[in-house]
């Protein structure tokens, strides 16, 4: 298990754009995670450890995709119907015990091996039975209705590599090369901390007056569980140096990450930042993006430390664009960027160029079924209402100062970003 560099968040005073920032965090992180053996029943959701190596071809013989019967090809007429004695009857799972001879017919199941002397397989629907003989009509092709061994996957490739998030899809293929178990990494361990007097937890009743319920923290817990990480909720840190700095230094060696929301800006009352300093280190990371700022990441001696903003919004922009990479990094996920989908805008708008900008936004058909991108018209980062009522995120790159309708942008749903 690799741990983490003491400088790897370090990217200095000046101002980044996303895409270097991006890349700095993704290069800098190691995985800090062990490894475990789990049951393909327990496997989904996992992170893959090692390359699955294919044992055996699949399928492992030629077998027909069909019920009906099998042929020599060239036992065939040309232009004209055939009639061949039909000798054997082959089952899925009960191959025949002796190579076909030329001039004979066997009727055959889907899944059954295809005898060795037979290259194609008639559908039943297509052929005339007349006592122990089939008729089989003129003009089908060499190979048809035949499954060829190793058709799906061959023998010594690598079907599924390290650093795969298992989905039901790849758990099948493993089964279906005789895996019963994988090795996958362990779970990220997680601690998530929100901070502020203000703040009060909607778990324990009314708040206060000037209290605002925390929505941060259920909303984060959230997240990293849809990333399959082991999360602990520990609550609500005050407004007090010595109770921050208790909490964190209780919580960093049970864990390997800890995420806390809010008091990471340079006001008076924002501890987070120098707490975690006197502890570790701590790195604002000045990267040019709306909504975002400010955010930092660091270490508490061995745990990594990621300090999101405040806002709801922001804390969840900045945790799909910005933490989750690093998230996955260090819990062994790969080539985990999500996918983006190029849409045309049902807006227009103006934009300061220079810095990386992330719209809510939802997907229309028209009438004819075109799809297109609608801003959502309050974009403020309190308005936690407009991630719900989103599919996504249109980004806008730094180098645009502007969008008119029907342009083409970025969209990316949140579904690519919450897994």
């Amino acid at each position: 298990m690799a741990g983490l560099q003491d400088d790897c968040f370090r990217i200095g005073d000046e101002l980044l754009p996303f895409d270097e920032g991006l890349k700095i965090l993704k290069d800098r992180a190691r995985v800090v995670v062990g490894m475990e053996a789990v049951s393909l029943r327990e496997a989904l959701g996992r992170v893959l450890a090692e390359d699955i190596t294919a044992p055996r071809d699949v399928p492992p013989h030629d077998n027909s995709a069909v019920d009906g019967y099998a042929v020599n090809f060239n036992d065939l007429a040309k232009d004209t119907e055939t009639r061949l004695p039909v000798t054997a009857r082959i089952a899925a799972g009960h191959p025949m015990d002796r190579a076909a001879e030329r001039g004979e017919a066997v009727q055959i199941f889907t899944g059954a091996p295809v005898p060795e002397g037979m290259d194609t397989v008639f559908m039943q629907e297509d052929v005339a039975l007349d006592g122990d003989h089939v008729i089989l009509p003129s003009g089908i092709k060499p190979g048809a209705n035949r499954r060829k061994q190793g058709e799906d996957v061959i023998q010594g490739d690598v079907i599924i590599r390290q650093g795969q998030l298992l989905r039901a899809q790849e758990i099948g293929l493993a089964a279906s090369v005789g895996f019963g178990q994988l090795k996958v990494y362990a779970r990220l361990r997680c601690a998530v901390f929100s901070t502020g007097d203000e703040v009060a937890d909607p778990a324990f009743g009314e708040a206060g007056e000037g209290a605002i319920y925390d929505a941060n923290r259920y909303t984060v817990s959230a997240l990293l569980t849809g990333l399959g990480c082991e999360v602990t909720d520990l609550g609500i840190l005050p407004d007090s140096v010595a109770e921050i700095r208790s909490a964190l230094q209780d919580a960093a060696p049970g864990h390997d990450l800890i995420i806390t929301s809010g008091g990471v800006s340079l006001g008076e009352e924002d501890h987070i930042t120098h707490v975690v300093q006197s502890l570790g280190s701590i790195d604002f990371w000045r990267l040019a993006i709306k909504p975002g700022r400010p955010m930092a990441l660091g270490k508490i001696v061995d745990t990594a430390f990621v300090g999101l903003p405040g806002n709801p919004v922001a804390a969840m922009v900045t945790f799909m664009r910005i933490a989750r990479p690093l998230i996955l990094a260090l819990s062994g996920r790969r080539d985990a960027d999500p996918h983006v989908f190029r849409i045309p805008a049902a807006f227009s708008m103006k934009k300061k160029a220079g810095r990386r900008e992330w719209l809510r936004a939802n997907l229309q058909a028209d009438a004819q079924g075109t799809m297109s991108v609608h801003k959502y018209p309050s974009q403020g980062s309190g308005i936690l209402t407009s991630m719900v009522a989103s599919h996504g995120l249109v980004e806008l790159p730094e180098e645009l100062d502007g969008v008119a309708k029907g342009d083409l942008v970025d969209f990316l749903p949140f579904v690519e970003m919450t897994s």
